[in-house]
């Protein structure tokens, strides 16, 4: 069996690369970054290490990678071969992979009819959906009926802490023990993949959410808070009382949106924070605060990991989430110079005051009970 695997970061080599290497699959990186894939073709195979006391060790073999800059043509003819295809190149480069999707499913449904499922693996709701919304852009109305036979889009919430490393062996990755690879079942077309450890539902809505609401919401929190406090990676945040006290009620907040929202046991759910809480704790993965809480402007969205748990919980309970504001307020305040993010949101702030800078932000208008917490928290 093929796969073709767009991004060979510690992410792609990691994670999804390890999992379907453990499956079965032949992978092949597709990535424009020469030095890793003149590594991959050299070596045709990287270890990944569990970043824990026991830090077991997987060989991740039968790879080699695509420089997709310099071989569109090479890359054609693995799209035209691929079992699966997966992506986890971030959500900024979903449109440009789409273009060589494009040229490589149109030469696919001459040759083979064999149908093919295109997941994206990325931190962001909907990936797999917006993915295909770029590959169907230019195609003609007889090429969607095609495409609609052939190919199939399903979304997938994906979680594992894979943090910045560097190391002498640059194709070795440090990820966590732990993972979650979720994938909405009712969109596949043909078989469903035999991956050990990928988790198929007929309804990914839940988990996604979860994982937003909780995962992303409890890192980002810890990053935010940390960095009002002075402190450099999460591990070390969360030593502090205060810190882990709020992060800890915030998902407690949340958890009251996702229980009520989708039915999940509430003992079950509670034991599920407590896990990613500890996830964040592991000692044997430094985690910068400025890593997790870079890119606030997005983490500000209206439907995004703070606020929109938040306005979820005021929308059932009848009023704002005590411990997700201060959240967000730590957010609003994230200054880091080296965040072009935080340097756009600290210039709106100053440009056209705090109320105006939030309702743009996140979309939150003034004389909603957030937004008007929001601003009773920066002020103090």
């Amino acid at each position: 069996m093929k796969a073709l695997h767009y991004g060979a970061g510690n992410i792609g080599r990691g994670f999804i690369g390890a999992l379907l290497y453990q499956a079965g699959y032949a992978t092949t990186f597709v990535d424009v970054n020469s030095e890793i894939v003149d590594l991959i073709n050299e070596k045709k195979e990287y270890r990944v290490i569990l970043a824990d006391k026991t830090k077991d060790e997987l060989i991740v073999r039968n790879v080699s990678a695509i420089n997709s800059m310099e071989k569109p043509e090479e890359l054609k003819a693995a799209i035209m071969e691929a079992d699966i295809i997966t992506t986890a190149v971030g959500p900024s480069i979903l449109p440009i992979i789409a273009k060589s999707l494009v040229s490589g499913l149109r030469k696919r449904v001459e040759i083979n009819k064999a149908p093919l499922n295109i997941i994206a693996c990325e931190n962001l709701i909907g990936g797999s959906s917006l993915l295909k919304q770029h590959v169907y852009e230019g195609l003609a109305p007889e090429e969607v009926v095609l495409f609609d036979e052939l190919f199939a889009f399903p979304d997938a919430a994906v979680d594992r802490i894979v943090p910045n490393q560097t190391k002498a062996d640059k194709l070795m990755v440090t990820v966590e023990p732990y993972y979650e690879w979720v994938v909405d079942e009712s969109a596949l077309v043909g078989e469903t993949p035999a991956i050990e450890g990928v988790t198929f539902v007929p309804d990914l809505t839940p988990y996604i959410e979860r994982k937003l609401f909780t995962v992303n919401t409890g890192h980002a929190t810890v990053a935010y808070l940390g960095n009002q406090k002075g402190y450099k990676t999460i591990d070390e945040s969360l030593t502090d009382e205060k810190v882990r006290e709020i992060a800890e009620s915030a998902l407690k907040e949340t958890g009251m949106v996702l229980v009520g929202k989708y039915g999940f046991d509430k003992k079950e759910h509670e034991a599920y924070i407590s896990k990613i809480l500890s996830r964040f704790e592991n000692t044997y993965i430094t985690d910068d605060v400025t890593r997790v809480g870079r890119a606030p402007l997005r983490k500000l969205g209206g439907n995004d990991r703070l606020i929109g748990p938040a306005k979820q919980y005021l929308e059932l309970f009848g009023h704002p989430p005590t411990n997700l504001i201060k959240a967000i307020a730590a957010a609003i305040t994230y200054d880091i110079p080296e965040d072009e993010e935080a340097q756009t949101i600290q210039q709106l702030i100053r440009q056209k005051g705090l109320q105006q800078a939030i309702t743009e932000i996140t979309g939150l208008e003034m004389g909603n009970p957030i937004a008007e917490e929001i601003v009773n928290e920066v002020g103090v």
